[in-house]
């Protein structure tokens, strides 16, 4: 079964290689979706796929890459986003769709 969530990351997330890793990461699980950082130092993303591969997704946003230091990951459902794909999209302001 497909669903979608959107997670909002906090912590050292940002200037560590946080989103492109997170683009790697949704890739290899065959997720849809992007990533971008906030203008409030969090990181958002928006994933869509089967809940196992979003499961694993959840798993590796807590971790992060090496130099990240994730202190706490949010997920609320969300809408699928509607093109196949993950990327990386500009920073946004806290709450901008």
């Amino acid at each position: 079964m497909s669903s979608a969530y959107r997670y909002l990351i906090s912590g050292r997330v940002q200037g560590v290689f946080y989103r492109a890793s997170t683009v790697d990461k949704a890739r290899e699980l065959g997720l849809d979706g992007w990533v971008r950082n906030l203008d409030d130092g969090r990181v958002e993303a928006l994933a869509a796929g089967d809940e196992a591969a979003l499961a694993q997704f959840a798993e590796w946003l807590r971790q992060g890459p090496p130099r990240a230091k994730v202190r706490k990951v949010e997920r609320l459902p969300a809408r699928a986003p509607g093109t196949p794909g993950f990327g990386q999209r500009k920073t946004a302001q806290a709450g901008e769709v």
